[in-house]
């Protein structure tokens, strides 16, 4: 073979190789309304920048006639590449060759590449579309997966991982996402769970369909398993290059800073007349937050979940934070288990990758029932306490209304750790609202009153006047300053300006161990 046949021999190769299944599979991704591996690869990656490896990959299988049935990559694609001019890692699942089930190849292909965005120190993002592990191979497919598994774990806090379930995962395959930071699902196609329907109704005799177990609307809002929930595919691969845009490489560096324009630092009126006269009126949270952070810049995370807490990205005078907030739009802002558990992965992620983190508090307490104690709301309250007292990041918290209760401590106070605690002139800082309160401590003198009921009022009146607001915090000094709204903006650039070199080291330890 000469020089010339040699290189068309190449050229065959990597046209083979492009073409994964074949052009009828082809066809049928795309009538079912989805991307091939390859084009979601192209999307997501700066144009001209991927760098493919493994492609010539094949299967060792001999079983079941498999030895007959070979493609080049064999299910996935692997490689390297960058977003918005930065390096990152990609595997794209290819469910046009063997539905793109997982072999001893096709991980070790996977394995190869997560190695490589470790060594290197940059994020790794994995497209999956996959039937699940192949069968025809055995326990060296389970091997694969376990392999894949442990590298999730070690990567986890050093590297951003980001998965997008574009297709089934089902079985083994979901441990990989679980495991990462991010999970976003395309809607009517994609879904995830550990048994499928046939199984579910062989066992518990229910009636249910691959959506309804497991589909991007029930774990973006029931399960809390997706952080994102994405119409279609060009929308999910737009989702993880914002997101990547809130991150750094790696544990080692800080998040990129945005350039912005100075006079945005202007004071915000529109603050002041967000919080209502009447403490029991709800009024949106993130009305407070878009106007505290850049332009357009806040971008929520786990929007249908647990919306009594909100948790996202923003940028404040160009630099990323991480923002937790208290929803008193929804269930009046209450911590139960899953506002928790939202908020507590959510800290635990920006103190890994050192984005600062703003909180927003208004909080009248615990949601109280036999539901979230049997469910163990102590314990799952306890991880948001745990994730905040760990975080070395710089955290400020802007008390706007209620910090009622154990919920004030847990809601990144001073005790706990917290930088900067300002407060609103219409915070009230307390162990419960005034008319418990009243309830409790004046219970003898209400009881008999000539008029229990007016003694009530009266007594609530005093509680309130004594608590209902941040003069008696600030005085001990657990609220650093009691500021205008409208100077929320102003002060929060100060302050995180101030603690930009800030070290916080924690006891030596080789871990804690969080209530999990």
């Amino acid at each position: 073979m000469n020089r010339e046949e040699k290189i068309k021999l190449l050229e065959e190769k990597r046209q083979e190789a492009r073409m994964g299944g074949g052009e009828k599979r082809i066809e049928a991704q795309h009538k079912k309304g989805k991307l091939t591996a390859r084009e979601r690869i192209e999307l997501l990656m700066d144009k001209g920048s991927f760098q493919e490896t493994d492609a010539f990959v094949t299967h060792r299988s001999k079983d079941f006639g498999l030895e007959k049935q070979k493609f080049l990559g064999d299910g996935v694609i692997t490689g390297y590449g960058n977003i918005d001019g930065r390096l990152v890692y990609v595997f794209s699942q290819d469910f046009t060759v063997f539905g793109g089930s997982l072999s001893e190849m096709y991980a070790r292909k996977i394995v190869k590449i997560m190695d490589a965005a470790m060594k290197n120190g940059a994020p790794l993002i994995g497209l999956n579309d996959s039937g699940g592990a192949r069968i025809q191979e055995g326990v060296l497919s389970l091997a694969g997966y376990a392999d894949i598994f442990y590298r999730n774990t070690l990567a986890s806090g050093v590297i951003p991982q980001i998965s997008a379930i574009m297709g089934p995962c089902a079985g083994g395959a979901v441990y990989s996402p679980a495991i990462t930071d991010f999970n976003i699902m395309v809607q009517n196609s994609s879904y995830m769970f550990v048994t499928g329907p046939n199984v579910v109704k062989t066992v518990t005799h229910e009636e249910v369909t691959s959506e309804e177990l497991g589909g991007a609307s029930v774990h973006s809002s029931k399960s809390g398993v997706a952080h994102f929930s994405a119409p279609n595919d060009v929308e999910a691969i737009n989702a993880i290059r914002r997101l990547l845009s809130y991150m750094p490489q790696n544990c080692e560096e800080l998040p990129f800073h945005c350039t912005y324009e100075p006079e945005d630092d202007e004071l915000r009126p529109g603050l002041n007349n967000i919080v209502p006269e009447n403490p029991n009126m709800p009024y949106d949270i993130k009305d407070v937050i878009n106007l505290v952070a850049d332009d357009d810049s806040f971008m929520e995370v786990h929007k249908d979940f647990a919306e009594n807490m909100v948790v996202g990205f923003a940028r404040l005078a160009g630099r990323s934070i991480g923002i937790v907030a208290n929803q008193p739009a929804y269930l009046a802002g209450v911590l139960d288990i899953n506002s928790s558990k939202k908020a507590a992965r959510f800290v635990r992620f920006c103190d890994a990758f050192n984005i600062p983190l703003l909180v927003f508090e208004d909080v009248p307490g615990f949601l109280p029932g036999t539901d979230q104690e049997w469910n163990a709301i102590i314990v799952n309250g306890a991880k948001l306490l745990y994730a905040f007292s760990e975080a070395t990041v710089p955290r400020i918290t802007v008390i706007t209304r209620k910090a009622y209760g154990g919920a004030y401590d847990v809601m990144n106070s001073k005790h706990i750790g917290a930088d900067l605690n300002f407060a609103w002139p219409s915070a009230e800082i307390a162990v419960m609202g005034a008319k418990g309160a009243a309830e409790i401590i004046f219970r003898n003198e209400i009881k008999n009153a000539d008029d229990p009921q007016a003694k009530w009022l009266e007594k609530e009146q005093e509680y309130n006047e004594k608590f209902a607001n941040p003069y008696i915090a600030a005085s001990v000094a657990y609220v650093d300053e009691v500021i205008k709204p409208e100077e929320t903006r102003q002060k929060l650039i100060s302050g995180f300006k101030m603690l930009e070199n800030k070290v916080d080291n924690l006891p030596k330890k080789k871990h804690g161990n969080i209530p999990l």
